[in-house]
């Protein structure tokens, strides 16, 4: 059963209300914790993984370093994650993992590679030539959310870099980005930098490693997928990158190739949206018209994609990361924007004639959405989602101002903000945070750790 359509608009009409009620309680400066907002205080963790509030319960589904399935180690650094819907009521989870050339252990192939030889050399995007293959990749895992078990996990795709975000399409796969623009040299084979695509199945196989250069080289970050017409929109983790847009030559076919471009704000070109000293003000809820300008040389060698499409007229975000389809638009949050760098959140809503020609009349608009501001409210939203009832839950790319702490926070679509868990282990962020699609389990990594974790409880009770 794919993830459908149908199914991926009702998620993102329930992401659309989290991100109002996100809008309406930093909008009233309400950044205070009111007694009866989400589910209680948290209670602290005994065994200091995780605290969670009364009647939540947390279990470690999988942990860097044990046997998977497939007889290879599970990968660390995890991030980047997404549910769909598997066989016989199960709940497909695919993971990536953020690991590059610096990281030497917590591979799939366990110390000195020694597991190398158990995949196929053709299923390895990046061998390395045996000596140093690329560690990065995803794995999926096919959960039980009745039984509360892994009944598999496995590689899932093999031989690329520091995997950070994506996002999955209509299509029932997962788009995984690499976070990097590493060239190859006397160890790496290949360049880096793409877009690679892993269809969601429970069979324990590998994706063809085939890099997606139609959609650019570049620190790819995520991916938002518009059902409705199958274009593809993507942030760039820089703080001087540009959002795009991949218009596929095939709906679904990604690998048939089409246009990269990446937006202009009309009669503000090369707009800086940052806001910070020197930059332009750019004003909250305020529809700015755009248009796309079509780059070329797309899989550059120089890592300077996002400065040409500066010099004509592209404008530029602080550190676009996550990313989401909601109610017939896409959010995506720039992790160090805004005036004291906590981040932003901006809107795109496309044209009704989105990758035509009649856009021109009728083009799409981006507007600031909101503006924090404020440590206490969010540090740096990083990785987002949504709850089957509109819940938002934000990862927090660092820790709160003043500790050591990183939280995962809700937000309620009427707009009552609270802490809903805790990395009690670490310093580690969270990351990935996800739920199954029967809305029983919420999955979320804390990444430093390299655990993968499933929560539940009393989701009704609020």
């Amino acid at each position: 059963m794919t993830l459908s359509r149908r199914h991926l608009l009702q998620r993102g009409a329930a992401f659309s209300l989290g991100f109002a009620g996100l809008r309406h309680v930093l909008a009233a400066g309400r950044i205070e914790t009111p007694a009866d907002s989400g589910y209680g205080p948290l209670v602290p963790d005994p065994n200091k993984t995780l605290d969670l509030p009364q009647g939540f319960t947390y279990r470690v589904i999988s942990r860097r370093g044990e046997t998977m399935s497939d007889g290879l180690a599970v990968p660390g650094q995890p991030d980047g994650m997404a549910a769909f819907i598997g066989p016989a009521g199960t709940t497909i989870l695919i993971r990536n993992h953020e690991l590059g050339p610096t990281h030497t252990k917590h591979g799939p192939w366990g110390v000195g590679h020694s597991l190398l030889s158990r995949t196929p050399r053709d299923k390895i995007y990046d061998y390395g030539k045996g000596r140093s293959p690329a560690i990065g990749g995803t794995t999926t895992l096919v959960y039980d959310t009745k039984e509360h078990r892994v009944q598999k996990q496995f590689l899932s795709l093999a031989g690329t870099y520091l995997n950070c975000a994506g996002g999955p399409t209509p299509w029932n796969t997962w788009l995984t980005c690499e976070e990097c623009h590493i060239s190859a040299d006397k160890d790496i084979e290949k360049d880096h930098g793409y877009v690679f695509e892993v269809p969601a199945t429970a069979a324990m196989e590998l994706a063809p490693p085939v890099p997606l250069k139609a959609m650019g080289r570049f620190y790819h970050e995520a991916v938002a997928v518009d059902p409705r017409t199958g274009i593809i929109y993507l942030t760039e983790d820089r703080e001087d990158g540009l959002l795009y847009r991949f218009i596929p030559n095939r709906r679904g076919v990604l690998r048939e190739g089409g246009s990269l471009q990446a937006l202009v704000v009309r009669d503000r070109p090369s707009l800086i949206t940052n806001n910070q000293s020197g930059a332009p003000t750019i004003h909250r809820s305020v529809p700015m018209a755009v248009e796309w300008k079509t780059l070329t040389e797309i899989d550059t060698p120089d890592n300077d994609l996002r400065h040409r499409g500066f010099a004509v007229g592209c404008a530029r975000f602080a550190r676009g990361e996550g990313m989401w389809w909601g109610d017939n638009c896409t959010f995506f949050a720039t992790t160090d924007g805004g005036a004291n760098q906590r981040g932003q959140i901006w809107r795109y809503t496309p044209s009704a004639d989105e990758g035509t020609p009649a856009e021109e009349q009728r083009p799409g608009t981006v507007e600031l959405y909101l503006e924090p501001n404020d440590a206490s409210a969010v540090e740096n939203a990083d990785n987002i989602t949504v709850a089957p009832w509109g819940d938002l839950f934000i990862c927090e790319d660092e820790a709160v101002a003043g500790d050591d702490v990183n939280r995962l926070m809700g937000v309620t679509p009427d707009g009552r903000f609270y802490p809903f868990a805790r990395n009690s282990m670490s310093a580690s962020e969270l990351a990935g945070v996800c739920f199954s699609p029967d809305g029983s389990t919420m999955f979320v990594n804390i990444q430093g750790n390299g655990l993968t974790l499933a929560v539940t409880g009393p989701w009704k009770s609020r």
